[in-house]
């Protein structure tokens, strides 16, 4: 039997990072990200091939503990996410801290643990950035403070991995309609309409897309936002 190529999906158990397991579930062996074990093994049975990937991702030993056994990579997609919005003049150092640790640095601590194991199968990382990874405007901060940073990260690891076979793609979604888009309606204090906005399947597509890259190409960065058609 062919052994299937690997991927870990940050964030699996919802939204984006959901649709992106579903998506990849058919070619890939899953390792689902989340921080409930029992949850993540329920949601690993429903799938052909998979296993939970159970860490806290900002404690850097469980994510140590959790990763010891992976000698071999070869696509490691960042979807776990926080938004916090609020001007500067009212958001908490907490709220700071806490969407850097989880946006950011989580995925820099993850990442660095897990190169061997992508270089050894030259794969590839793949992060889920946003919009707010090009532009911020009032109450968005933080987010997309996190956002330009994620995207400052990925476009030096491209370049600092090409030589090792490591490949890195940025998926730039919109507003796409999960529960992190609720809570941001919510803020706003506007009705949530869903059909409004990009399809967690639509993201997937585009994660499919780079995944499937053929070995001398990249899909570096991609951007998908709303038609604005219903």
């Amino acid at each position: 039997m062919t052994k299937l190529p690997v991927a870990l999906v940050t964030g699996a158990s919802r939204g984006i990072g959901l649709a992106i397991a579903q998506e990849l579930a058919s070619t890939h062996h899953l390792l689902l990200g989340g921080r409930d074990a029992q949850a993540l093994s329920a949601l690993a049975a429903g799938f052909p091939s998979a296993e939970p990937f159970a860490a806290e991702l900002r404690d850097g030993v469980r994510v140590k503990q959790a990763s010891a056994g992976i000698d071999s990579l070869d696509v490691l997609i960042h979807s776990a996410g926080v938004l916090r919005m609020g001007t500067v003049a009212e958001l908490s150092e907490d709220a700071w801290r806490e969407s850097f640790e989880i946006n950011l640095f989580a995925v820099a601590s993850l990442t660095r643990t897990l190169l061997p194991a992508l270089r050894a199968a030259r794969g590839q990382v793949i992060a889920i950035n946003s919009g707010s990874g090009y532009s911020s405007g009032a109450g968005s901060a933080v987010y997309s403070g996190t956002k330009f940073a994620l995207r400052a990260l990925t476009d030096a690891l491209r370049e600092e991995e090409r030589s090792n076979g490591v490949r890195v793609s940025s998926i730039h979604p919109g507003r796409v309609a999960t529960d992190m888009q609720q809570e941001l309606h919510a803020w706003e204090g506007k009705e949530y309409t869903p059909e409004a906005w990009i399809r967690p399947e639509q993201v997937a597509k585009a994660v499919r897309l780079a995944v499937d890259a053929t070995p001398e190409s990249t899909i570096e960065t991609l951007s998908v936002r709303p038609s604005g058609i219903r």
